[in-house]
């Protein structure tokens, strides 16, 4: 009989032995029941609770710009990977045929009921933001655009112990921020939610200020919060006599010559890959004290999977709706913590070493 019958069945925590009956007809039937007045309790007997969605139209994968959802497939792949490898959260890719904002929404919109959380990943900027804002506002679950926060929460993190060696105070310091785009501008919103007040952003055209020509409304609110004196100019008028830059733009648009014009104790984030900004020896030749790279074969490498895994592990567990932006800051303070005594060469932890999942997952109640 059916009921009798024993199988090797694949379930999400390995391969178990169990009657066919309890994980096909008729037993699932009993949980389909009791889940159908207990909507609260999905997680604890269905894969959402520990499932993510990885989401991408494949616009801006990094460092290969625009290559359509087939080829971002793999990159995807890869995310899902390194969920399940450092937090041990099972993530399935999504790619999607379509770049319009309210058909992505309204896709993930549908499909979200599976889900725990929603990762977007490479979706080019300003689309980036209008997809997670109307996500936000229609699902109950968190929705987070890594390429912002992943990148914001570890520059906030490496920033701390930076300004820690050269013993400044992010309330004192000028940061000059090069990119406007996913990654440029979440990292000038955490690093002012955490007290930064002298921020300038560049972007292809210059300094962004108020009403210049060809802002859209996502540069625009951009200089709500930097730019007090609405200066214009080039990156190069920026950077003279800046504390901190903070590249997550292009490779090589940053001159021995533009670091030396920076303040003593000069941090240098150069973190387009796979070429930066300025190559780190460079950087350090002109006079920089610290410096930070995107890259795994430079001291001081910024890398978002410091930060995604443990901010999705947290919100998994504590059953979170949304993340903040201080539970960004508090993920962030965690991770810098985790270096002890920080120095030039070693501002943030590796990927590798035991504990930061579980301090970033922390942060996230």
């Amino acid at each position: 009989m059916l009921s009798l019958q024993v199988e090797e069945l694949f379930l999400p925590n390995g391969f178990v032995t169990v009657p066919l009956s309890l994980v096909y007809t008729p037993g699932v039937a009993s949980v389909s029941s009791y889940l159908a007045k207990h909507e609260s309790e999905i997680g604890k007997y269905t894969v959402k609770g520990n499932f993510v969605a990885v989401v991408s139209d494949g616009s801006a994968v990094l460092g290969l710009g625009d290559v359509g959802p087939l080829a971002a497939l793999p990159v995807m792949e890869g995310k899902c990977a390194l969920f399940k490898r450092f937090a041990n959260i099972d993530a399935v890719p999504i790619v999607l045929s379509s770049k319009e904002p309210q058909v992505i929404i309204d896709t993930v919109k549908a499909i979200s009921p599976t889900f725990g959380a929603i990762c977007l990943e490479d979706i080019a900027s300003p689309r980036c933001f209008l997809i997670e804002e109307g996500l936000r506002k229609e699902l109950d679950i968190p929705v987070v655009h890594d390429d912002q926060w992943g990148a914001a929460v570890v520059s906030l993190a490496a920033l701390t112990n930076a300004l820690i060696v050269v013993k400044k105070r992010i309330q004192d310091v000028k940061i000059v921020v090069s990119g406007a785009g996913a990654a440029g501008s979440a990292i000038v919103k955490l690093i002012h939610k955490r007290g930064a007040r002298n921020i300038l952003v560049c972007d292809r055209a210059g300094i962004i200020y108020k009403r210049r020509r060809g802002n859209n409304q996502y540069k625009e609110s951009l200089t709500k919060i930097t730019n007090s004196q609405n200066i214009s100019g080039d990156l190069k008028k920026a950077i003279k006599g800046s504390d901190v830059f903070i590249g997550v733009s292009s490779a090589g648009i940053v001159s021995q010559e533009m670091v030396a014009s920076m303040n003593r104790g000069a941090i240098v984030f150069a973190l387009a890959n796979p070429t930066p900004e300025i190559m780190p020896g460079a950087a350090l030749a002109a006079g920089a004290a610290v410096v930070a790279t995107g890259r795994s074969d430079f001291p001081n490498q910024v890398n978002n999977a410091l930060a995604f895994p443990g901010v999705f592990r947290g919100a998994l567990d504590h059953r979170a709706i949304s993340i903040t932006s201080n539970m960004l800051i508090k993920a962030a303070e965690n991770l810098a913590g985790l270096v002890k005594k920080p120095t030039s060469e070693k501002i943030i932890p590796s990927i590798f070493e035991r504990g930061v999942v579980k301090r970033v997952s922390s942060a996230i109640v």
